[in-house]
């Protein structure tokens, strides 16, 4: 079983297209007005906008949290959290042997908080 699609609120669906495809790289799959529905694709994930949805937390994983937080920020996005360490993956639960989870969280057009994840080598 996969997940198919993800619900995230938005109260202005052209701002939310334009965040999402500037700054995230998503691309719109179909806009339905009314009943007042966007798709976009962001990554392998669909992600549905629709005004009366709730927030969603959405987590994306990146290669470099470093990076993609310099590079948000240079783009003018709120960064709520800046790059942390979450917890050693000694065993390779959650990934590779001997990795580190990362997290740093910023606020969408819609205020919502995303998150970005990324693995580091354990030092």
């Amino acid at each position: 079983m996969k997940v198919h699609q993800v619900a995230q609120f938005a109260s202005d669906f052209d701002r939310a297209a334009a965040f999402y495809g500037t700054h995230l790289g998503g691309t719109v799959l179909g806009k339905f007005d009314p009943p007042g529905l966007l798709f976009m694709k962001v990554g392998e994930t669909r992600i549905l906008f629709e005004q009366s949805a709730t927030s969603a937390l959405l987590y994306f994983r990146v290669d470099d949290i470093d990076a993609e937080v310099a590079r948000l920020r240079g783009e003018g996005v709120t960064i709520e959290t800046e790059p942390h360490k979450i917890f050693d993956d000694a065993d390779g639960t959650f990934g590779a042997a001997n990795e580190e989870e990362w997290m740093a969280f910023f606020r969408d057009s819609e205020n919502n908080l995303v998150g970005l994840v990324s693995r580091k080598p354990s030092n």
